[in-house]
Parts: structure tokens; sequence; C-alpha cells
């Protein structure tokens, strides 16, 4: 066991611990913006839907029903724009981290293999390619990158942590770069429904992949969107060269989505109304956050989508986490995301509103 907990980094949220206890101990309470998730209802039509699909005794199949393959090439056609979307373009998952750790092991990468991920971005890309034992680098712009044995090309618009939104034409140029070295391109886009200042685009739409997915698989969660964080549904969608093996690879693991969360996720993939209201509500805190922040002395980088705020007050990372610790506001340090965020905290806008309108007292007084 060892030999395979040596590959992994130190658990970065262990760190924030002292700093949890002292924004704990504030006389109302702390406000926990470190972590983004969800604190809303599940919407009442997709718990119906998780409740009547209750009594499911025997085993899923891990790529899902029919009628789950049909939401979400419907939610893929009428939201992203894909065309000619199949059943053979699509593959359920046990929510997107468990995707994003493994996928490199699944792929069959290992020694002498190279994935590449954003400078600053979520920590499990990195923690996927140690998993398969494979090398991992950092990159601003991927068609900077020496393509030769990169095997596994990460994409993250939105960003988590920068909110940053990739153009059209960037996503454009990226896929025609990947193709035409071989390398595999996967896109995260788990936040694509959640842009305040930029229209978030997907690499399946065909403007971006010239209405092919030859090379691109994007990564889709519920857990954001529809506050299913808890029921672990997401999925992925592209190449089916791709999509296959893994299915196969998947059977044998046995990595299957419960039937009652596919149910769920057929409600929430087929309605948008919920989607729209949760999305005011954060599009509400957002406001209420980000005019705090910039009123109190921070500046606001990117941001133009996703759950996040990346701000700083230009010094040290842990110093503004302390500062707002002191205040009873729980940040996350931005070099969790990268050594470049060091100057730099992600503020998450996933709190209630009477811990959002507590957050902004504090930093306004």
């Amino acid at each position: 066991m060892s030999a395979v907990t040596d590959l992994l980094p130190a658990f970065p949220w262990d760190r924030l611990e002292p700093f949890k206890k002292t924004a704990a101990a504030h006389p109302d309470g702390i406000v926990d913006l470190s972590v983004g998730t969800p604190v809303d209802p599940v919407p009442e039509l997709i718990q119906k839907a998780l409740v009547d699909a209750a009594d499911s005794p025997g085993y899923p199949t891990v790529w899902g029903t029919p009628a789950l393959r049909d939401a979400i090439t419907g939610w893929l056609e009428r939201r992203l724009g894909a065309r000619g979307v199949t059943h053979r373009h699509v593959l359920p998952v046990v929510g997107s981290k468990e995707l994003v750790a493994w996928l490199p092991t699944q792929l069959g990468l290992g020694p002498g293999d190279r994935v590449a991920y954003p400078r600053l971005a979520y920590p499990t890309y990195e923690v996927g390619a140690r998993l398969a034992r494979a090398s991992h680098e950092v990159y601003d712009d991927p068609r900077d990158l020496d393509p030769a044995g990169l095997k596994l090309l990460w994409l993250n618009s939105p960003s988590n942590p920068t909110g940053r939104v990739l153009s059209t034409d960037e996503l454009t140029g990226i896929v025609a770069w990947a193709r035409e070295h071989g390398v595999l391109l996967v896109a995260d886009e788990c936040y694509l429904e959640l842009g305040w200042e930029a229209d978030p685009v997907s690499v399946l739409h065909p403007d971006v992949n010239g209405g092919s997915y030859d090379g691109i698989v994007a990564v889709h969660s519920l857990s954001k969107r529809s506050n299913l964080a808890g029921y672990r549904a997401a999925f992925i969608a592209g190449d089916p060269a791709v999509l296959g093996p893994l299915l196969e690879i998947r059977k044998h693991g046995g990595l299957m989505t419960s039937a009652p969360t596919q149910a769920a996720v057929v409600a929430a993939l087929g309605d948008d109304e919920h989607v729209r209201v949760q999305r005011e509500r954060y599009a509400a805190r957002r406001e209420l956050l980000r005019g705090a922040l910039l009123g109190s002395g921070f500046r606001i980088e990117h941001s133009e989508a996703s759950l996040y705020l990346w701000a700083t007050r230009e010094e040290s990372c842990w110093d503004t986490v302390a500062h707002l610790a002191e205040r009873g506001v729980l940040v996350a340090p931005g070099d969790f995301y990268g050594p470049a965020g060091d100057r730099f905290v992600r503020v998450a806008l996933t709190a209630t509103d009477e811990r959002i309108a507590a957050a902004v007292a504090r930093l306004s007084g």
C-alpha cells in the first residue's frame, strides 16, 4: 500500500485545519467558502425520480439504461449544440472526480507517457497521472508543449479555480493542434452551465470540432448545476474509439452508477428550469461577494464563470487565508491549485444566503 501512497502528494486540505478552527471560533460561526460543495436542496423532481427507482434489487449496467443514454444525448444536442451524438458517444461515470483520477490508468498510460494540464488546475489531474506512474506537466498554452510522448491533454473551461473561459477560437486551435499531433484531448466542462460574464462553449460544438468527435472527450457533472454532488452523477461524451474501450474496462472493474441515481439523472437532464433557478441563486451570491471583496481591497482576476471568485490582496495566499479566518471566513489558498496561485485565494459561492450575507457584513465591517 505504501508504494501507491508514495506516488501521491500530501492531501492539501489538511493544511487548512488550523485556519478552519480559527474561523469556527467567530462569535457568529464560520462562513466556509473553501470547498465548492452544494448547499441548496436537491430539486423535488429529481428526488422523486430517485425515490421512484428505489426498489432496484438487481445490478445496474455500466453503460446505463437506454433512457439514461437518451437523456444524455438529448441534453448534449439541446444545451451544447452537439450534432449526431449516439449512445456510442456517451458513457455514465461515478462522479467526475473518479473519472479524472483513474482515466490515465484506464487509458493504459504509464512510465514514459506524458500528461499535461493547466498551470492553475484542479489537483486531481496531477493525482491521476501519478497513479498511472506517467509524467505530468503544466502549461499556459498547450500548443507550446512538445507533443512527443504526450498522450493526454486536459483542458478545463470554465476553469477551477480561476473561472477563466476559453474562447471558441482558442478551443478550435487547441483541438486542431491535438489532432495534428495525435494527442487525446479531454475537456473538463463541469462548470459549463455557470457562465456569468462569458458564454462557455463545449469542445463538442461543431464550431470547435468541425463536426467530428475524433480525438476529443468532454467531462460533465451534475454536482453543481443540479446540486447532485451527493449522488455521484456524471458522464463523458465524445470519440467512440475512446469510450468503447473505457466501457469494457469499467465493466470489468464494476464502475457502475446506481440504478436510482441513473433515474435521477434522467429527470435532471430533462429539466432546464431547476438549473435556471440555481443559476439565479449563485448569480445573486456572486454579486454580493464580489462587491464585498472589491470594497475591502481585493482584486479579482478572471472569474467570468464557475462557482468561484479568484481574488488577491497582493500578498501570500496564506496571509490572506489567515486574515479572513480571523473574521470567521474560510477560503482556499491559491497554491492548492499550483505554485502560480500563491498570491490568490479561491472564494466559493457555495454557502447559504444567510452565510453569504454574514461574510459580506464581515468583509465590509
